[in-house]
């Protein structure tokens, strides 16, 4: 199961640098938040149907460990570039065959689309849902004003009947 501190750890130091944390359920997740995150399905098609375009990724940051694949992104709309989520990803590569496991280290294709695309085997499963005061980094990167608060998720995606990417998946509202 995805730690939300293990996959903050990737990349902070500090928890805090990245925001405070509150798990919340999902009737306590005020829309469009509800919508975007209490659910079983990939974050990329659900914000592309949401948004009603396609989204890119824009890789922030990586990290490599043995077989695991790390990266900060964000997910931009491709009609104006304003961001719509923050995610860090966590990928076992021992999971995935090695065409889909590069093109996701390619950096040029949403996770989401890729699995899509090379038809892998997948289950999405919803861990928690999470109420974000957002720290200066995160504000600034996803367009915030200073009191205002988001919400993400955790999750994991089996590929092929195998645990193979852990998730922090962090939305705007709009």
């Amino acid at each position: 199961m995805p730690e939300l501190s293990q996959l903050i750890a990737l990349f902070y130091a500090q928890p805090e640098k990245l925001g405070q944390f509150e798990e919340v359920s999902a009737e306590k997740t005020p829309p469009p938040f509800r919508q975007l995150l209490a659910h079983n399905e990939h974050m990329t098609v659900t914000v592309e149907k949401f948004h009603g375009c396609n989204v890119d990724v824009k890789v922030l940051e990586t990290r490599n460990a043995g077989n695991f694949y790390s990266r900060k992104i964000l997910l931009t709309r491709q009609r104006d570039g304003k961001v719509v989520q923050y995610g860090i990803v966590r990928l076992n590569c021992d999971y995935l065959d090695d065409e889909p496991a590069n093109e996701i280290k390619s950096e040029r294709i949403p996770l989401g689309r890729v699995l899509i695309q090379h038809n892998v085997l997948r289950e999405v499963q919803l861990t928690s849902l999470w109420h974000v005061q957002p720290a200066a980094e995160l504000r600034e990167l996803m367009g915030l004003q200073p009191q205002e608060t988001v919400y993400g998720r955790t999750a994991l995606i089996y590929c092929n009947g195998e645990p193979a990417v852990e998730l922090l998946e962090i939305v705007t509202r709009d």
